[in-house]
C-alpha cells in the first residue's frame, strides 16, 4: 500500500498585512492591565477583573473591555498608560 501525501489541503497563510491583528488594533497588553488593576478598586475587594476586548478609539486612546465576575466595566486608557476613566459598561 502507497503512503497518501497531504499538501495541497491548507490553505496558505494570508499575508503579514492582511491578519487580524494587523487589520484591528488593540490595546497593548499593558494598557489592558492597567485597566483591570483600576477597575478592582471599583469592582469590590476579591473581584477577579479580566480584559475581554479591546479596541483603539478615535481620539488615540484605548478601550478595553473588562468583567469583575459577571460585572461589566469599561476603561479608558491612554498610550501613556495614564487610565482616565472606569465605569459600569451599559447593558
Amino acid at each position: 500500500m502507497g503512503a497518501v501525501v497531504i499538501g495541497g489541503c491548507t490553505p496558505p497563510a494570508p499575508p503579514p498585512d492582511a491578519m487580524a491583528r494587523t487589520t484591528l488594533q488593540t490595546a497593548p497588553a499593558d494598557l489592558q492591565l492597567l485597566c483591570a488593576n483600576s477597575a478592582a478598586g471599583v469592582a469590590g475587594a476579591g473581584a477577579k477583573v479580566l480584559p475581554t476586548g479591546s479596541r483603539a478609539l478615535p481620539d488615540g486612546t484605548f478601550g478595553v473591555d473588562l468583567d469583575a465576575g459577571g460585572k461589566k466595566f469599561s476603561c479608558v486608557v491612554d498610550n501613556n498608560g495614564t487610565v482616565r476613566s472606569v465605569t459600569p459598561a451599559a447593558a
